[in-house]
C-alpha cells in the first residue's frame, strides 16, 4: 500500500476511518448549526455570544485536563469512546428537540456547550490515543495524519449540508441527523477486532495523574510545541465566529455561512493528506505552517469580496492542519507509552483550554470593531507562536552556521531529543529518574520516501 495510505493496511484503522468520518460529517453539521442558532436565533447577530458558546464547550478540557488524562490511560478506551460517543450523540438529539418544542433559549443552549464539553473533555484525549492502538508504531504519525484527513474532509461536507439544510427544513433537523450519524462510530467500535490492537505499555506501579505534567516539564521541545498551539488554538482558530460574522458582512445567509467551512476545508485536507505522505512529524514543519497561518490570515483580513476571501481561507486551513497534524503526530511519537493518554490530554486541554480565553475577546473584537480586527488578532498571536518557534530553535543550537558558507544556515537533524522512559518499578515515584533514549531522526530513521 502506497507511503500516504499505509496505516488502511489495517483491519481495524479502516474500520475506525470509516466510522469517523461519518460521524465527523454530522458534528460538523452541529457545529454550524450551534454557531447560526446562536448567532440568529437566539441573539441579534451577537459575536460575543458565539464567543460565549464556543468558551463553554472547550473550557472543560482545560478544568478537567489531569482527570481526563488519567482516565484515558487507565481505563479500555474503546469502552470508553462507546460511552462517550452515544453520550455527545444524545446531547445533540435533545438540543434538536428543544429546538423543535420552542424551547430553546440562549442560557439552555450555554448550558448544552458546557455539556458537550464535558463529554469531549472525556473523548478526545481517549480518541486521539486510541489511533495508536489501532496501527503500529512506525505507522502512528501516518494514522494521525489521515485522522485529519477525515476530519477536514468531513468539513469540507458537513457545514455545507448544514447550511442547505438550515434554509430549507429547518435548524432542528441538523441536530437530529448529528445524532444518527453516531450510530456509525458506534458500530465501527463495536466492530473492532479487540485481538488485533496494538498492546498498551502499563505501569506497575500506581500512576499519578500529576506524571503527565512532570513528564512535559522536563520535555522542552514539546513545552514548546505547547506554547505555539495554545496561541493559534486560542486566537487563530475560532473560524466559526470568523466565518460566521465575514459571510454577515458579505451580505449572506447560513449556506454562504456553511460554503465558507467547506471551502476552508479543501486547504485542510491537503495539508492533512501531505503531512501523511512524511515519514515523520519534525518540528520545523511545524513552525513552518505556523508561518504560512500568520501571513494567510492576514491577507484574508484585508479581502474585499466573498470570494476572495473563501479562496484566502483554502491557505488558512491548509496551513493550520499542517500545524496541527504535525503537533499532534510529534505528541503521539515521541512520548513514553506509558504516559500517552495523559500528555494527550494535556495536549487536547491547550488546544481548546485556548478558546475560553481567546474565543470571548475574538468575538467581543468582532462585535466592536469587525470581523477583520478580530482576524488581525489571529494572525498576530501566529506571528508571536513563529517567533517562539523560531527562537527555541536557535537557544537550542539546532540552527547552526553551514560549515563552509559563512552566511548560510542549516537546521540539525541529528541532535536528539530527550524523551523520558521511567523504569517500570519507579514509574509512578518519580517520573523525573527516567533513562532518555533517542528518537529517530533522518539518520536513523527506516528509509521512506518524503514528502
Amino acid at each position: 500500500m502506497s507511503g500516504m495510505f499505509r496505516s488502511f493496511s489495517s483491519f481495524n484503522y479502516r474500520l475506525w476511518f470509516i466510522g469517523a468520518l461519518v460521524s465527523n460529517i454530522g458534528q460538523w453539521m452541529q457545529s454550524t448549526a450551534i454557531s447560526w442558532v446562536v448567532l440568529t436565533g437566539l441573539t441579534d447577530n451577537d459575536a460575543g455570544a458565539m464567543g460565549v458558546t464556543l468558551g463553554l464547550q472547550f473550557a472543560p478540557p482545560l478544568l478537567l485536563v489531569s482527570v481526563t488524562g488519567w482516565v484515558a490511560d487507565r481505563f479500555d478506551r474503546r469502552r470508553l469512546l462507546l460511552v462517550t460517543q452515544s453520550l455527545l450523540g444524545l446531547l445533540g438529539l435533545t438540543i434538536g428537540l428543544l429546538i423543535f418544542s420552542g424551547h430553546m433559549t440562549l442560557w439552555t443552549m450555554y448550558a448544552f456547550a458546557f455539556a458537550l464539553g464535558v463529554v469531549a473533555a472525556f473523548d478526545n484525549p481517549a480518541r486521539q490515543a486510541f489511533v495508536s492502538d489501532l496501527v503500529a508504531h512506525e505507522n502512528a504519525s501516518n494514522a494521525v495524519a489521515l485522522n485529519a484527513a477525515s476530519f477536514n474532509g468531513a468539513r469540507m461536507i458537513g457545514p455545507a449540508a448544514a447550511g442547505v439544510a438550515i434554509v430549507a427544513i429547518g435548524t432542528g433537523w441538523v441536530f437530529v441527523a448529528n445524532a444518527v450519524t453516531f450510530v456509525a462510530m458506534v458500530a465501527a467500535l463495536l466492530l473492532i477486532r479487540t485481538n488485533e490492537l496494538i498492546p498498551r505499555a502499563r505501569a506497575t506501579g500506581a500512576a499519578r495523574l500529576a506524571d503527565g505534567f512532570r513528564y512535559v516539564g522536563k520535555r522542552p521541545d514539546l513545552m514548546v510545541a505547547f506554547a505555539m498551539v495554545f496561541l493559534i488554538g486560542a486566537f487563530g482558530m475560532n473560524f466559526p465566529i470568523l466565518a460566521s460574522t465575514m459571510a454577515l458582512e458579505f451580505g449572506q445567509d447560513a449556506d454562504g455561512f456553511g460554503l465558507l467551512s467547506s471551502i476552508l476545508a479543501i486547504g485542510s485536507v491537503v495539508g492533512a493528506l501531505l503531512a501523511a505522505r512524511r515519514d515523520r512529524a519534525r518540528i520545523r514543519v511545524l513552525i513552518s505552517g505556523t508561518l504560512l497561518f500568520a501571513v494567510a490570515a492576514g491577507v484574508s483580513a484585508f479581502m474585499p469580496t466573498y470570494w476572495l476571501y473563501a479562496v484566502t481561507l483554502m491557505f488558512t486551513g491548509f496551513s493550520v492542519v499542517t500545524m496541527m497534524t504535525t503537533a499532534n503526530g510529534y505528541v503521539q511519537t515521541t512520548t513514553d507509552p506509558a504516559l500517552r493518554g495523559r500528555v494527550l490530554a494535556l495536549y487536547m486541554a491547550i488546544l481548546m483550554g485556548g478558546t475560553p480565553i481567546g474565543a470571548p475577546i475574538v468575538g467581543w473584537v468582532a462585535a466592536q470593531y469587525g470581523p477583520r480586527a478580530a482576524i488581525l488578532v489571529g494572525a498576530v498571536a501566529a506571528f508571536l507562536a513563529f517567533g517562539i518557534g523560531v527562537t527555541w530553535l536557535f537557544a537550542s543550537g539546532r540552527v547552526q552556521r553551514h560549515q563552509t558558507r559563512r552566511f548560510r544556515l542549516t537546521l540539525d537533524e541529528t541532535q536528539p531529543v530527550t524523551v523520558l522512559r521511567a523504569a517500570p518499578e519507579q514509574f509512578s515515584d518519580e517520573v523525573a529518574a527516567t533513562t532518555p533514549i533517542r528518537v529517530p531522526t533522518a539518520s536513523t530513521a527506516p528509509a521512506r520516501s518524503r514528502a
